[in-house]
């Protein structure tokens, strides 16, 4: 089951990561927030498992198959490197980045999740099977961070409207 509050989360504190370095950066545009925004959300392609369980792909493709690691940093960098061939050369740089960006604080925020074991996922798998311990703040099903994310996007907004006025002006 997704748990919505869970991916409102992750979008909106990809905006306000986004955002922020769009006010920082010039050079950062309305799409690079979108990049950044889907790295957000990378870590939780694993769950196309619901659509396509990982037995059915396995046995489609004729070898095992999990789509579990798609929800660590390996499978978090294969999904920016893949991701990147869908911009031109001069940009893919920028694109890995910002996709990268984005996952790292999906990761970050997972890691703060309560679990049963009172430790969190291996996140930094292939390189290592350590399992921190959960920072067991939340669950995915809780409403409360999705409502200080939105909040905090609201006032990024704000300080990016205001921030564009203060600098049109003459």
């Amino acid at each position: 089951m997704i748990a919505v509050p869970d991916v409102l989360t992750h979008v909106l504190v990809g905006y306000v990561v986004g955002t922020l370095l769009s006010i920082r950066y010039e050079r950062i545009r309305r799409a690079h927030v979108g990049l950044v925004m889907i790295g957000a959300l990378s870590p939780d392609f694993v769950k196309i498992d619901l659509v396509f369980p990982s037995e059915f792909v396995g046995y489609v493709l004729g070898v095992p198959f999990a789509w579990g690691p798609l929800h660590t940093l390996g499978g978090t960098l294969v999904v920016a490197g893949l991701g990147s061939l869908l911009f031109a050369p001069e940009y893919r740089r920028d694109a890995i980045a910002l996709v990268l960006l984005g996952a790292v604080s999906h990761h970050v925020l997972d890691l703060g999740l309560m679990t049963p074991t009172g430790y969190s996922y291996a996140a930094f798998w292939p390189f290592t099977e350590f399992r921190p311990p959960a920072g067991s703040l939340y669950m995915s099903t809780d409403r409360w961070p999705s409502l200080v994310a939105g909040l905090c996007a609201v006032v990024v907004r704000a300080a990016k409207r205001r921030f564009e006025s203060a600098s049109a002006a003459p």
